[in-house]
């Protein structure tokens, strides 16, 4: 996968927005910083949350905005749900190398999946369940994921989501060249979505001006999963469903894991 116009320097300003590592982290049985290896050499850094040997395993791919350390205050949410919770960063992001495109967010993304069982193997975790969960622009990551290794998961899930690329693109102000598709130049999301048969759920702020809930219907209206629902959290925005919408935000995740 090559994405010749996301990549251009000027779009990729618009996409990414990096941000290195926080010093003093804690490092310890349930929280502790893990690196995938690309095939290039590229380090990927990534924040393991284990909760129990066999509990089901979410791979989370973030915003474009944070890093795999911002979900630690949050991850104790997940393990008291029993779920075990695995983020990946992206290059230029926290501890990782390189600089982050369309292109490596793609194709590290299935790196980092196949990484991903052999890394809880070795710390010590045989997850029951193993399921993909992207939020905002980590919705194109999971969906690379799980249109490419639908049968080895148990569940999607998408957060704040985009169906186009290019409309995002112009929506945050960058300027494509005159003739870009979103067949040809996009990530395809709607198009991968269609392809992917396992339990989907997809969650989205009714309030979003970033991302519209708009995004997130049609995204729903795309799934080729026959066991799918759309989590619409009223009064929520962008970035704060959580805070919104916990009491069913959680609920929902942890009834898909299980």
């Amino acid at each position: 996968m090559v994405f010749d116009v996301l990549d251009r320097p000027d779009i990729g300003q618009v996409l990414f927005h990096p941000r290195p590592e926080y010093p003093g982290l804690t490092e310890g049985p349930e929280a502790r910083t893990v690196r995938f290896v690309m095939a290039d050499g590229t380090v990927i850094g990534g924040r393991l949350h284990a909760a129990g040997e066999t509990a089901p395993a979410i791979l989370f791919f973030h915003g474009n905005g944070e890093i795999a350390s911002d979900y630690d205050d949050l991850a104790p949410l997940y393990r008291q749900l029993g779920l075990t919770l695995l983020v990946a960063d992206y290059r230029g992001y926290g501890i990782s190398g390189g600089r982050p495109t369309a292109t490596a967010l793609a194709g590290d993304a299935l790196e980092v999946f196949d990484q991903a069982a052999p890394m809880l193997a070795a710390a010590g975790l045989k997850p029951a369940r193993l399921l993909v969960m992207g939020r905002s622009m980590g919705s194109a990551a999971a969906l690379v994921v799980a249109e490419a290794r639908g049968a080895a998961l148990s569940g999607l899930i998408i957060e704040s989501g985009f169906a186009e690329t290019l409309s995002l693109v112009e929506r945050l102000g960058g300027v494509l060249p005159a003739g870009a598709t979103e067949a040809r130049d996009g990530f395809g999301s709607l198009a991968r979505i269609a392809k992917v048969t396992v339990p989907t759920l997809i969650i989205h702020g009714k309030e979003d001006w970033i991302i519209p809930f708009s995004d997130g219907r049609r995204l729903y209206e795309a799934s080729g999963a026959t066991d799918k629902r759309l989590l619409p959290i009223a009064g929520a925005g962008h970035n704060d469903l959580m805070m919104v919408g916990a009491d069913r935000y959680f609920p929902a995740i942890a009834a898909l894991a299980r």
